[in-house]
């Protein structure tokens, strides 16, 4: 089961990463062409907020790409915490019928006959649905559907407004790698992965390390190749990250146990008490019917007497 949702949630992530590399059409330089609704629709007005607070303001590009990260990622914030606030109720329910979990997947693993594999899938999929689990985990479609094209705006407008590839920004030329940002951004992504797995069960722990060192190994890869100007964005959007996971684990965590320890203590784990079919008696119908037919046949012969 655990590995039918990972691979449910990785294969819409890739599939949603297909869709919106169609969004924004690039040249085989990875320069924008100009086509595509991403780019018509989020790119084109982000690229001239950023010249517009570079040139009218005085600001520099440098602080106009933090600046305009800043404002789209506190306008998404509200979103994201309530996402990861429907994902933390479920992995506390999760933890909460785990020991009544473990019974049926022991019976999952000892079960002998696809009728007793069947009988044990049915059992588990009732128990999730008596005590209202969802086996997706609390994770919709539409909240990353609604921030994954925003981050790629944000990506493309920070690499190819016009003005950012000539600009300096303390002493860092933001049209070439940088080392000094690229360690920045796998920082703060890292300091974000740790943050988020605070409070987290060891066995928690154990299931989320290989996204603990995923994410931020992207982002270095990334990075090396990346203008600095896109590195920047990057660096900012993971103190974002950060920020967003401590008032997760700081003030929802908290919250969240103590309502779902009040809602398990007004409304027990609710066991699915499996079916067992009484082959008895059809084993002794056959012979009851010849006993009943020996009977009748006697009594038959009794009334000719």
């Amino acid at each position: 089961m655990k590995n039918l949702k990972r691979w449910m949630i990785g294969s819409g992530l890739f599939g949603m990463l297909i869709f919106l590399s169609g969004c924004v059409k690039t040249d085989s330089t990875g320069t924008p062409t100009g086509e595509g609704i991403i780019y018509n629709l989020l790119v084109k007005p982000m690229s001239h907020l950023i010249t517009f607070f570079a040139e009218n303001w005085g600001l520099g590009f440098g602080w106009s790409i933090i600046l305009l990260t800043m404002i789209v990622r506190l306008i998404i914030l509200p979103l994201g915490l309530n996402q990861m606030k429907k994902s933390m109720i479920q992995q506390e329910k999760m933890a909460a019928i785990k020991p009544h979990m473990d019974v049926i997947n022991e019976k999952m693993k000892t079960a002998t006959t696809p009728e007793d594999k069947m009988a044990a899938q049915q059992e588990l999929q009732q128990f999730y649905k008596d005590n209202d689990i969802n086996i997706m985990g609390g994770i919709g479609c539409l909240p990353l559907l609604i921030q994954m094209p925003i981050f790629t705006a944000l990506f493309f407008a920070a690499k190819v407004t016009p003005g950012i590839s000539e600009s300096i920004f303390f002493g860092i030329n933001l049209g070439k790698p940088s080392l000094v940002l690229v360690a920045l951004a796998g920082i703060s992504y890292f300091l974000q992965s740790y943050i988020s797995m605070i409070g987290m069960s060891d066995e928690q722990k154990k299931q989320m390390r290989m996204m603990t060192y995923m994410s931020p190994l992207m982002i270095i890869f990334f990075s090396f190749k990346a203008p600095a100007g896109v590195t920047l964005y990057w660096v900012i959007g993971g103190i974002f990250s950060c920020i967003q996971s401590l008032i997760t684990n700081l003030y929802h965590k908290p919250k969240v146990k103590r309502e779902i320890a009040e809602h398990f203590e007004k409304n027990p784990v609710k066991i699915v008490k499996p079916t067992v079919k009484n082959t008895t008696v059809k084993q002794n119908a056959p012979k009851n019917n010849l006993n009943n037919r020996n009977a009748g046949r006697n009594q038959g012969k009794q009334n000719k007497k």
